[in-house]
């Protein structure tokens, strides 16, 4: 192996977890160039580590546009997610339904550009912004994180748990209702 090869795997080696996690700067904004479509387009994103809080909730909202055009990848990539709590239950799976049955638009929200106007098309390329409060980290191995929606006047939840190094999807309260878009709005 050369020096350049060593120096090339020691920059993709993903930094370990700080021990303390509400020292990670907040809020924090990730950059997608493309949503990913499949568990492995997901996988190889740098996100996908799974070490801090905040990559896992942005993968999260990732994940459920996914699974709002396609369940069948979209469970694969919550699985992923979800680490050892395991595959989404019959539970999961019929909530999920009902939350985004004609309102596919809801988890495109969080991302910038995301208005009702443009019926929740956001910009390009997909940026979110995910921060904490003083209370995000008040339970130990876990964080309750936030993020904006185009359609909503308050934050919407993401809770995360901890397990080694990684962060893994816990509960999320970003799947509720907001504002209609324009082009299904007979009052705009």
């Amino acid at each position: 192996m050369s020096l350049f090869d060593r120096m090339n795997q020691q920059q993709s080696t993903p930094a370990p977890a700080p021990d303390n996690p509400a020292s990670l700067p907040s809020p924090q904004t990730f950059t997608f160039a493309d949503l990913p479509e499949t568990l492995e387009q997901m996988k190889s994103l740098p996100e996908a580590a799974l070490t801090s809080p905040y990559m896992t909730a942005a993968l999260a909202v990732c994940a459920f546009c996914c699974y709002a055009v396609d369940k069948e990848q979209g469970a694969q990539m919550l699985t992923f997610l979800r680490g050892p709590k395991g595959p989404l239950s019959a539970y999961d799976t019929q909530f999920y339904k009902d939350r985004l049955s004609g309102q596919q638009y809801v988890p495109f929200s969080y991302f910038e550009g995301a208005a009702p106007s443009n019926d929740y098309r956001p910009n390009e390329p997909y940026r979110i912004t995910i921060f904490s409060n003083p209370y995000s980290f008040q339970n130990e191995g876990y964080a309750t994180l936030h993020v904006r929606s185009g359609g909503a006047d308050s934050p919407r939840q993401i809770q995360l748990r901890r397990k080694g190094n990684q962060w893994f999807l816990w509960d999320q309260f970003i799947l509720v209702g907001i504002r209609t878009p324009a082009s299904q709005d007979a009052w705009s």
